[in-house]
Formats: structure tokens, C-alpha cells, sequence
């Protein structure tokens, strides 16, 4: 008799074949504590306006906290921070414990040490399959000198070249 191959599997192989930057998308509770959680599902999709998506899967933690925020904060994590995206993708009791990182303007947590940073109001939430769509309207953002961490075919990706050094950051248009 044949195996049969699992079809979810299989799909999730194929799809791990597409390599993807990580971020950690942070915001605030309602008791203000801040939230964090690792996210590979990150996308532009309006220069003008300036809107960015990512995916909130329903069994992540924090979920409710996170799909009902009207604010939150993506930073985009460096090669060298590998730990700190198994940190954020792992469930614990407090992901910032012992973490260097400094609040926005606005009271969103920034994390020291990545090579971009993004902060967004919410601007719609879409209901799809397994996740939340999450469209942000960037409000301000950063970059940084430094390489970007991928993911490919369920590994770390952390030898790339260096990017060119970033223009001097301005407000986006709109």
C-alpha cells in the first residue's frame, strides 16, 4: 500500500521555498505592557498612500491584543538577530524581559538593532482563512546600515551582503 503524502505538507514546503525578511511587529497592551511576536508575512503595498500589510495568525499569542490595536510598530531584524526572532516566536510570560529597546513618540516599543522600523496606524483588518490581514498606514519609519535576516526552506538565512548605506530618513508622503 501507498503512503499518502499530507497535501498541507506539502504546500507548506512549496511556499517555504519563497525566502522572506523577519520582522517582530510590536504594540501595547490595554494595561500598556508591550507585546511582541515574529512575523514573516510582511509586505509594501502603497507607495502613496504609504500602506504596508502583515499576516496575524489566529493561534498566535496575544491575538485579540494585537488584532484589535490601532497601533503598532515593525522592525525589521538585522542577520545577527536570529534570537531575538526565536524569542518572539516563542510563547513565554514576557518576551521584553532583559530586552534593549526604547518607546516611539507614541509609546510603541522600538527594538535596538535593526535595520529598519516602521510604525503604523491601523488602517483595515481583513478576515482570511487561517489569519488577520493587518493593513497599516506608515507614519514614520527608519533605516539602518546592515543585512537583512531571510528565511528560506525553514532555515536562518544570515550571509548576505551588507546594504548600502541608507539615505537620511523623511517623513512618508500623504
Amino acid at each position: 500500500m501507498q503512503a499518502r503524502t499530507d497535501p498541507t505538507l506539502e504546500l507548506r514546503q512549496a511556499l517555504a521555498r519563497f525566502a522572506t525578511g523577519i520582522t517582530v511587529v510590536t504594540t501595547r497592551a490595554a494595561d500598556g505592557s508591550p507585546l511582541g511576536l515574529t512575523v514573516n508575512s510582511f509586505a509594501s503595498v502603497s507607495l502613496d498612500p504609504p500602506l504596508l500589510l502583515w499576516c496575524l495568525g489566529r493561534a498566535a499569542a496575544d491575538y485579540d491584543a494585537f488584532r484589535l490595536a490601532e497601533r503598532h510598530l515593525v522592525n525589521v531584524l538585522a542577520a545577527d538577530q536570529v534570537e531575538l526572532s526565536k524569542r518572539f516566536a516563542a510563547r513565554g510570560p514576557d518576551r521584553f524581559a532583559g530586552l534593549r529597546y526604547a518607546d516611539t513618540d507614541t509609546g510603541l516599543p522600538r527594538l535596538a538593532g535593526c535595520i529598519a522600523w516602521f510604525e503604523c496606524a491601523i488602517r483595515s483588518r481583513y478576515d482570511e482563512g487561517d489569519h488577520v490581514i493587518l493593513v497599516g498606514r506608515i507614519e514614520a519609519f527608519e533605516i539602518a546600515p546592515g543585512r537583512p535576516l531571510l528565511f528560506h526552506d525553514s532555515r536562518y538565512v544570515t550571509d548576505l551582503p551588507d546594504a548600502p548605506s541608507p539615505r537620511r530618513p523623511r517623513p512618508p508622503r500623504g
